[in-house]
């Protein structure tokens, strides 16, 4: 298995329970789409899954790696483990003057040994393999300019180019089209779900295009309040089951008419199959 999670919950200190009694589990190249409602859950299950947060209850296992809060399993994770996990971030978290090649680059730092690491600071180890990155998000041109000169759509296809860089084996995306144009998207979500089937990876990527998500993968996961709605394959995700999950809560505003689930674009998404 790639994750196991067994009856996870999550409490942040002093606010509401983020997660309640999360159990999930995914074959190593499973495709997996979350979906819900703003403040689902949907970040914070990614960050368990990216040893970023520790669970406050049940059990945790990621790539065979038990993580806390089980008895005698290791926090924070060993550093072995987290290279071996990638995470593309709604809003990358790149130094504003930091060159985007060395953005890219650190996608490995995880795995290069630490003079590695520093002497690539100075002088970028890998030239070629950085723009052959960025060329798949079509940013070669890009290679050498700062991240404060780029576009908040550029700043997340940097982000994606660095994951792409440095090829985990579960691959993790936080609203990772958010801020691109319905055709950038789809190319993007294709080009994840490319690269995760080309190399056995997992993918678990959070998406609020819900056609987006039901064209692009086989399984999707919808969440609510914390708590798993529905796990079911694309094909048996149902307008009513997603007018459920998208109902707003008692005694709020109807949402606006014909959403979800967000119209296709004119070429339309079923491209990604």
């Amino acid at each position: 298995m790639s994750f196991e999670l067994d009856g996870v919950g999550l409490c942040h200190p002093g606010g509401p329970a983020a997660l309640h009694g999360i159990t999930l589990a995914a074959r190593q190249g499973e495709h997996v789409a979350l979906i819900g409602p703003s403040g689902a859950g949907k970040t914070t299950l990614l960050n368990i899954l990216g040893t970023a947060l520790g669970a406050s209850s049940g059990r945790v296992r990621v790539l065979g790696s038990p993580l806390g809060p089980a008895p005698g399993a290791p926090w924070p994770p060993p550093r072995a483990l987290r290279a071996r996990i990638g995470t593309v971030h709604q809003a990358p978290p790149l130094p504003p003057r930091q060159r985007v090649v060395t953005a890219v680059l650190a996608g490995r730092l995880g795995q290069w040994p630490a003079w590695k690491a520093l002497a690539s600071l100075l002088y970028p180890a890998d030239l070629p393999g950085a723009h052959a990155a960025l060329q798949r998000v079509q940013l070669q041109d890009k290679l050498f300019a700062r991240c404060d000169q780029l576009s908040g759509g550029q700043l997340q296809r940097v982000g994606i180019a660095r994951v792409l860089y440095q090829q985990p084996e579960l691959l993790l995306a936080d609203e990772p089209v958010s801020a691109l144009d319905p055709t950038l998207a789809l190319a993007t979500v294709q080009l994840l779900v490319q690269d995760a089937a080309a190399r056995g990876a997992t993918l678990v990527a959070s998406l609020h295009a819900v056609d987006l998500a039901l064209a692009c993968f086989a399984r999707v996961v919808g969440l609510r309040a914390g708590r798993i709605v529905f796990d079911l394959p694309a094909g048996a995700v149902t307008p009513e089951l997603l007018q459920a999950l998208y109902a707003p809560p008692d005694g709020a505003a109807p949402a606006p008419a014909g959403a979800p689930p967000q119209p296709l674009p004119p070429d339309g998404y079923a491209a990604c199959r």
